[in-house]
């Protein structure tokens, strides 16, 4: 079983970027890319369940009490980065415990990072370690990643979320990496 948790949603959009793309609504649509993937191309292989299926508000402890509820395999938490800066590319974060799930998150996280910088051509951002909720109150229990697909305030990956079929080059490339 993979818990996909599309970030966000209702009222808490999470970054805006250029031309006014909203993160909540480009997770959401790679996480549903990512299902109907999971049953036109690999048929079903995996057992996936998302924390929510349209633009709704989920608490953070509610997408990890899910996750927990349905015994999950994987915790893969999806986001859209946000700078000032001139920033882009992919980067994974796990969180940083002495445990399995920590080194078993850390190889999931590598590998969706390979499949989607070097398919997709977005720079590498790496591995890192962070204490976001959905991460630490899930990595006593499951290995648990949280993506950040790229920065929406950067023109190019802004416009990049923009195309169907780079939403469904992203849902494939997180699938090939678990």
């Amino acid at each position: 079983m993979v818990v996909i948790d599309p970030g966000h949603g209702g009222k808490d959009t999470g970054a805006i970027g250029v031309n006014n793309i909203r993160e909540k609504d480009v997770v959401l649509n790679v996480a549903m890319e990512i299902l109907r993937l999971n049953k036109t191309i690999l048929n079903d292989e995996f057992d996936i369940y998302l924390t929510r299926y349209k633009d709704t508000l989920i608490s953070l402890s509610d997408r990890t009490r899910l996750a927990k509820h349905l015994n999950a395999n994987v915790f893969v938490s999806l986001h859209c980065n946000a700078s000032q800066n001139y920033s882009k590319g992919i980067e994974v974060y796990v969180y940083n415990s002495d445990n399995l799930n920590t080194r078993k998150a850390i190889a999931i996280g590598a590998s969706v990072l390979n499949e989607s910088t070097q398919k997709l051509g977005f720079k590498e951002r790496g591995v890192k370690f962070a204490n976001f909720q959905v991460l630490r109150e899930n990595t006593s229990f499951i290995p648990s990643v949280l993506v950040e697909m790229g920065f929406i305030t950067y023109a190019d990956e802004a416009d990049y979320f923009l195309k169907p079929k780079n939403i469904r080059a992203l849902a494939l490339a997180v699938l090939m990496g678990l």
